[in-house]
């Protein structure tokens, strides 16, 4: 398939895009900072990505059932407010979280999906891995084997949540649920596949086409998540 892309007016291409890494972040606190985002942004506010890992935690979405929760054991489960069923986030996992304002591009969330999965699989391609989709499965598979959830939410015209591929972690966890509601699904990650195990490294290169794909001219790298008491967001890596 042809890679896509994520056009808007010049007037929003001129925008820079906002690009967050601060690490390990706790789930809790991150998707609370991905709501009061949407919630604050206006309409010439630069959209963001977030790129974090997480401690080990379970997420259930809007519609999620827990019977896809086997048997989660010590591991928080949180029901937060994106799309799909259950997948796990753990140390070694890249996340990817989106804050894009469709709506002034004039885009629509099924159009974002198909960019993320295809920003993975030209990733994937790479590396020498040959990753492809399903149809009504959401997410990016090699071999049949999972390595890529995605679920998003859009809330007034904007996008939040994201998207997370399995780098170099500890897969058992997966074993404790139907990941993504699928019973018996594999999960497979890029260590497992002989790809690299930098979740850096696999960042910086997934970030690189992800921007291309959605068509951000300027960059400003930043390694905090917004501060409540700066809700107009104009943060640079320059202040």
């Amino acid at each position: 398939m042809p890679a896509r892309t994520l056009s808007g007016s010049s007037d929003i291409a001129a925008l820079p895009l906002h690009v967050r890494q601060p690490g390990m972040q706790d789930y809790l606190s991150v998707w609370q900072a991905m709501q009061d985002f949407t919630d604050w942004r206006r309409p010439q506010t630069p959209d963001e990505i977030w790129i974090v890992e997480h401690p080990p935690v379970y997420t259930l979405g809007r519609a999620g059932k827990r019977e896809h929760l086997l048997n989660p054991g010590a591991i928080p489960v949180i029901q937060v407010d994106r799309g799909g069923q259950v997948t796990y986030h753990g140390p070694g996992q890249l996340v990817v979280y989106l804050l894009i304002d469709l709506r002034r591009r004039g885009a629509g969330v099924r159009h974002l999906v198909d960019i993320i999965e295809q920003a993975v699989i030209q990733l994937l391609g790479g590396y020498g891995l040959s990753g492809h989709t399903r149809s009504g499965a959401p997410g990016v598979y090699v071999n049949e084997q999972k390595i890529a959830a995605l679920g998003l939410r859009i809330r007034h015209g904007a996008s939040y949540h994201g998207m997370s591929l399995n780098v170099d972690m500890d897969l058992t966890p997966f074993l404790n649920i139907n990941p993504c509601g699928y019973e018996g699904l594999e999960v497979t990650s890029l260590a497992r596949l002989g790809g690299p195990t930098s979740v850096a490294l696999v960042a910086q290169n997934l970030l690189t086409i992800l921007t291309d794909m959605l068509g951000y001219a300027r960059i400003e790298t930043i390694d905090t998540l917004p501060r409540p008491d700066r809700p107009d967001n104009r943060l640079t890596a320059h202040e």
